[in-house]
């Protein structure tokens, strides 16, 4: 065998724009809303089967109590790791570059290729327009 095709991963790099800035909050503003929803969704469904716990078990209340806190925690985390990511857009540095993903690209390789070189590829974008190829 002279060659062998093989799937090699490759870094997508942004550079960082006003306009990706903007994007970037946005998206994690979006989520901070939507686990704020959960949050109230909770709220109003824990009175609910609270209150028909009491009326059917009222030795139950304590766990599912714990299970409706266990869920509120679960969200208060989600918030508080969003409102850290949309600190840390909001302090990306404009010219900088920030990994946005990662795809797939088909390889030949032959006896004698420096694989190392192969490995380290990236692609970069600013304003989802693809500006450079990294090897």
């Amino acid at each position: 065998m002279e060659n062998m095709t093989i799937k090699l991963p490759v870094t997508i790099k942004a550079k960082v724009t006003e306009g990706l800035k903007k994007q970037l909050t946005a998206e994690v503003q979006e989520a901070i809303k939507k686990v704020d929803m959960e949050l109230e969704q909770i709220e109003f469904h824990a009175r609910r089967l609270l209150t028909e716990q009491a009326k059917i078990d009222a030795q139950g209340l304590a766990g599912l109590r714990q299970q409706i806190e266990g869920e509120k925690q679960q969200r208060l985390a989600m918030k508080n790791d969003m409102q850290n990511k949309l600190k840390e857009a909001e302090a990306l540095e404009l010219g900088s570059e920030i990994v946005r993903g990662q795809m797939e690209r088909m390889v030949t390789l032959a006896v004698g290729d420096n694989i190392r070189q192969l490995m380290g590829a990236e692609i970069l974008v600013e304003d989802d327009k693809v500006i450079a190829f990294r090897a």
